[in-house]
Formats: structure tokens, C-alpha cells, sequence
């Protein structure tokens, strides 16, 4: 009881730190805002992958497939687009400064840094390569950066100031014509230095940095445990963890599905324990395995928040969508959940490598699930009923991980939620 009363304690004071940080504030603030389109593009993404042949020949005659990827490709797909405007605003609103203006150079900064794309008549373009989860830090990076180069120079001054009964907004454009003739300059020199590199960006710099080493590991469990154990403590830090894992391990670990599959059609035994679709046995709801929490913010929640969080967010997640959690909650550079991000995933896989190596699960056939293909379902598409069962026992482990970690969360947020009511009652002389 006293060590659950310390370890409490611990994580309160902890989490209460980060939160105080203004820059923390307004990555979680930021990231948060972005909840109403990330649950747009979830429910699309939901829409347009559900594995039921006749449907998806319904929706492709129709031409609503074509639709609701448009949907999907512009929210969660450039999901850093908005995340560089959102941090920046949130961070100027902060310092009592205008947040759109703000916005609008973090969305001005990430777009500098990122690479465009040329045609072989050299028209340039725009790839979606690092407008979503994996340009994330980057975004992070660009609206911080750009929000305090904005906020120093206003706060010193160094703008243009306009006579009096000049419209506000008017006033507030002339006001950052100085701070964008600082942060362009800025923004274009960091370029400038990375395409003078084997990495041609700031992004290719991060995920090379990464990427690179990992290449070389390959595709042992131990390998593939390290993976999982460093692609999500990447994800802790906003940095799309599972987009470096799936560019290691995918060619690495693709023809050892291949084989199965060859031996699986042939009624020969299964060569390999270990394939890339065993990543599903770490991903039970999406990356840090969080079906669990969602169901405990479904059930356990006694806060508002995240009780509307977790009915917003079961259907999707139990299809392995769980973007509206990572970033909306968020649970991402969320200190309460930081060890049930890394830790849960780990032994989600590594409980369902050691079942299938004695044999108590059977391997992977090689047969690959959609994107979108609901839990249980998945397991019985990718390996038969007992891996459907393991996705349920692997669910119950997300669960209790998560449990003591969102308790905490709730009982702060609830806490805080009373205080504005309170807070509102007495403004209203109630």
C-alpha cells in the first residue's frame, strides 16, 4: 500500500513538472486540439479498410473509396501539417500574444524544412513522405521554434506599430511582419545546411540518425524485441516510432512470411517462428498496445474527459486505429504514460514469441490482415483461433499495465475538472 501510495506520489509530482514546462504545454496542448480530425480520418480510415469483399467492391463502384482516402490522406496523413500550427498558436496564446500569427509561421516553418519533391519537367511538388506521424518531431521542432523567435521579438518591441483606430487585425498582420523576416531566414539556413548532407533534410537527419544502425541488427527476437523496446520509447518522445520499425524490419522479415505462406499452401509444417505479422502480438489497438487504456477510459474513467476520450476512441481503436489516442489524449510526451507506452508492447510480443516457440500458439501463416481488420478477426485471418484468443489474453495484460497509470491521470484530471466548476459557480455568484 505505501509503495502504490509512493509510486503515486512519484508519478503525480513528476507529470506536474513536465506540465509546468511551457514548452511541454504546448505540445500537449497543441497535440490535443488535434483530436477532431484525427477521429475524422480514424472513422474514414475505418470506412474504407473493413475486409468484407462485397463492401469494398460496393464502395469502389461507387466511387466512395476514392472519397474517404481523400479524407484519410488529408487529416492523419499530414497530421504534422496541422501539429506545427497548433503547437505554435498554443504557445503564443500562452505568452498572451496573438496565436493565429503564431500558427502560421510554425505552419510557414515546417513546410521550409520540409524537402519538396521534382517532376522530370522540374515542377516541384509536395510528397506526403514527412507530412504525417513521421515529420511529427519536426513539426514539434518548427512550431517551438518559430513561436519563441516570435514571442521574444514582440516582446521586445521590434515590430511595426500602427497609429491608433487601426483595426486590430490589420494591426496584428503589420505586427508580424518583422518576427516572419526573422524565422524565414532561420528556417531556410537550417535547409540550406541539411541538403548540403547525405540526409538532404532535417527529417532524413532524425530517422538516418535512427534508421540507420538498426538496419543492421536484423531480424532475430532479440532484434525484433529491441525494436519494439526503442521505436516505442521514440514514440514517447512525439517521434514516430513504428514508421522507422516498419522500414527496418519489413524486408528483413517479409520473406520469412513468404516462406510460411509457401509451406502453408503446400499443408507442409511452418519453417518460422518469427515474421513480420508477429508485430500484431505488440500492437493489440495500435502502437503501445492501447486497447487497454481506452478500455479503462471506457470504464474506469471518472473524469469527463477521458470517459467522451474512450467512447470516441473504441471503434476505432479495436481496428488497430489509435491515432486519436496517441495524439489526442495525448500519450505521447505524456509522462503518466510513458512506462505502459514502452513497457506493454514488449511483453505483449515477447509473452506471444515464447507461447508460439513451445508451441501452445501456432506460428503465422503468412497470410496478412488489412489495415483496418478488427482485432480477433485479425488473429483468426493471420494464424486461426488460438491467436485470436492470444489478442484477448493480451488485451486483459494492456489493461491492468495501463490501469494504474490512468488512474492517476483520471484522478488529476477530474480533480481539475471540479476546480473550473468550482472556479465557473463562483464567477457566477452561485
Amino acid at each position: 500500500m505505501k509503495f502504490k501510495e509512493g509510486f503515486e506520489s512519484w508519478i503525480s509530482k513528476f507529470a506536474s513538472a513536465i506540465q509546468r514546462n511551457q514548452y511541454m504545454q504546448a505540445i500537449s496542448g497543441g497535440l490535443m486540439s488535434l483530436m477532431p480530425i484525427m477521429i475524422v480520418g480514424a472513422i474514414a480510415s475505418l470506412f474504407v479498410g473493413l475486409p468484407y469483399p462485397p463492401y469494398q467492391e460496393l464502395i469502389e463502384n461507387i466511387g466512395l473509396a476514392h472519397l474517404l482516402t481523400i479524407v484519410t490522406k488529408l487529416t492523419t496523413d499530414i497530421i504534422a501539417v496541422y501539429a506545427a500550427f497548433a503547437i505554435a498558436y498554443k504557445f503564443s496564446s500562452e505568452n498572451k500574444l496573438d496565436g493565429f500569427s503564431a500558427g502560421m509561421f510554425g505552419l510557414m516553418s515546417f513546410l521550409i524544412l520540409t524537402p519538396l519533391g521534382s517532376l522530370k519537367d522540374n515542377t516541384l511538388y509536395l510528397p506526403f513522405e514527412w507530412l504525417g506521424g513521421s515529420g511529427l518531431f519536426v513539426a514539434m521542432i518548427a512550431g517551438l521554434v518559430s513561436a519563441k523567435v516570435y514571442t521574444i521579438v514582440l516582446k521586445k518591441g521590434l515590430y511595426i506599430k500602427m497609429p491608433a483606430g487601426v483595426p486590430s487585425t490589420l494591426e496584428k498582420s503589420f505586427a508580424s511582419i518583422v518576427p516572419g523576416f526573422i524565422i524565414a531566414p532561420i528556417m531556410l539556413i537550417i535547409t540550406a545546411l541539411f541538403e548540403r548532407t547525405s540526409f538532404g533534410s532535417i527529417h532524413g537527419f532524425i530517422f538516418g540518425l535512427i534508421q540507420t544502425p538498426l538496419t543492421k541488427l536484423g531480424g532475430s527476437p532479440v532484434a525484433f524485441i529491441f525494436m519494439i523496446l526503442f521505436c516505442h520509447i521514440l514514440w514517447a518522445f512525439g517521434i514516430h516510432g513504428m514508421s522507422i520499425f516498419f522500414a527496418v524490419m519489413f524486408p528483413v522479415l517479409t520473406p520469412l512470411g513468404l516462406q510460411n505462406l509457401e509451406a502453408y499452401k503446400a499443408g507442409a509444417a511452418l519453417p518460422n517462428v518469427l515474421t513480420f505479422d508477429s508485430i500484431g502480438f505488440a500492437l493489440i489497438g495500435g502502437s503501445g498496445a492501447t486497447l487497454g487504456l481506452v478500455i479503462a477510459m471506457l470504464f474506469n474513467a471518472k473524469s469527463k474527459q477521458y470517459k467522451t476520450i474512450g467512447k470516441l476512441g473504441i471503434i476505432p481503436s479495436l481496428c488497430g486505429i489509435n491515432e486519436p489516442i496517441m495524439f489526442g489524449v495525448p500519450v505521447v510526451l505524456n509522462p503518466h504514460f510513458v512506462i505502459p507506452l514502452i513497457v506493454t508492447p514488449t511483453i505483449t510480443f515477447f509473452l506471444g514469441y515464447l507461447l508460439t516457440l513451445v508451441g501452445i500458439l501456432p506460428r503465422l501463416t503468412g497470410i496478412g490482415a488489412p489495415l483496418g481488420t478488427p482485432i480477433i478477426i485479425q488473429g483468426f485471418m493471420i494464424g486461426g483461433w488460438k491467436i485470436a484468443l492470444y489478442q484477448v489474453v493480451a488485451t486483459v495484460i494492456s489493461y491492468f499495465m495501463y490501469l494504474p497509470f490512468f488512474k492517476q491521470a483520471d484522478k488529476e484530471a477530474a480533480s481539475e475538472e471540479q476546480e473550473n466548476i468550482t472556479g465557473n459557480a463562483e464567477e457566477l455568484g452561485v
